[in-house]
């Protein structure tokens, strides 16, 4: 029953706040937690947000006992993935094997590397050959083989760039829809006519819901559905139309990219994935659907409410 279980996420952040806002359609108990413990505008009413530091294996495991379910919602800062992200990874794993409950992972689709233009399905082979890439091999293949030994029940999804209410770090955040609301061009990476796929965030939320609900999800990965096929341009085209606005945007390089990245550590990190923008980059989440019923959200009702968010929020914050 829905009161017997307790849905424990950690990170507040957008795909947690998702993942949270589903539960609670749902009628389940859940436990947040961050840093400071503080309960940020995107937390559901009745949520509990505890602090905690993931780093601290003990308080990690301390954290989610009485767990049923345990969702790995957070990650270090993009430049520190690789001096932090396997540790982060292995105190929630070990947590949620301590606890007994079911591990849900948000992971994403690096490990694949550069797909040339071809649609990224579940059972394509680990074939990134860059840090960040190899980095998520090895965690995913970590988790997985630790479902396989019995240490723990688990499953992953995986989704490509995030864009919806409350998400900012992302290709198709601050500086797309932010800059859009506030009447300046929307910036993009690469070739705005490759195609490429987005993610709504509550189509996030949802997937790791039914993949923590549904035991033959375990030990699988999964890819999140997206929309339509559609190219940046025509994503960003969808933003200003509903705007009511001629479409205004600016593409940047690698070289430009190279120049931020003297000064911004994320920019610098960001370069090695650019093959995602510069050819055709389409993740196929259509073995979910099939499988659990999950519909993707139309580009242009995902878009509408995204503007919402950023107008109530943003339209005069200085991005």
């Amino acid at each position: 029953m829905a009161n017997q279980e307790l849905h424990v996420i950690f990170g507040t952040g957008p795909v947690g706040q998702a993942t949270a806002r589903e539960l609670v359609k749902r009628g389940k108990v859940v436990k947040m937690i961050n840093r400071s413990g503080k309960k940020s505008a995107g937390v559901p009413e009745g949520v509990t947000v505890v602090a905690g530091d993931v780093f601290d294996a003990a308080r990690t495991k301390e954290l989610a006992k009485g767990a049923t379910h345990v969702y790995q919602c957070t990650n270090p800062a993009y430049h520190k993935w690789v001096e932090q992200f396997p540790t982060l990874q292995a105190n929630t794993l070990e947590a949620a094997a301590a606890a007994g409950a079911k591990y849900i992972v948000m992971d994403n689709v690096y490990m694949y590397g550069d797909p040339n233009g071809q649609p990224i399905r579940e059972d394509m082979p680990y074939n990134a050959n860059n840090k960040k890439g190899t980095l998520r091999a090895r965690m995913a293949k970590d988790v997985l083989a630790a479902h396989q030994s019995g240490k723990v029940r688990a499953t992953m999804a995986r989704a490509s760039d995030f864009y919806g209410p409350g998400v900012r770090d992302s290709a198709a955040g601050d500086r797309m829809f932010g800059f859009a609301v506030q009447g300046k061009a929307a910036s993009a990476a690469g070739n705005l006519d490759a195609k490429h796929s987005f993610t709504y965030i509550d189509d996030v939320g949802k997937a790791l819901v039914i993949l923590g609900e549904r035991d033959e999800a375990l030990g699988k990965v999964w890819h999140v559905p997206n929309a339509e096929v559609t190219t940046t341009r025509q994503f960003i085209n969808l933003i200003f139309e509903e705007l009511g606005q001629p479409a205004k945007v600016s593409a940047m390089g690698k070289l430009m990219m190279s120049l931020g990245g003297l000064f911004i550590p994320a920019a610098r990190e960001t370069i090695e994935m650019m093959y995602e923008f510069e050819k055709d980059f389409v993740v196929d989440g259509s073995l979910l659907s099939r499988t659990f019923g999950l519909k993707a959200t139309a580009y242009g009702e995902g878009v509408k409410q995204t503007i919402a968010w950023y107008k109530a929020n943003f339209s005069h914050a200085k991005v």
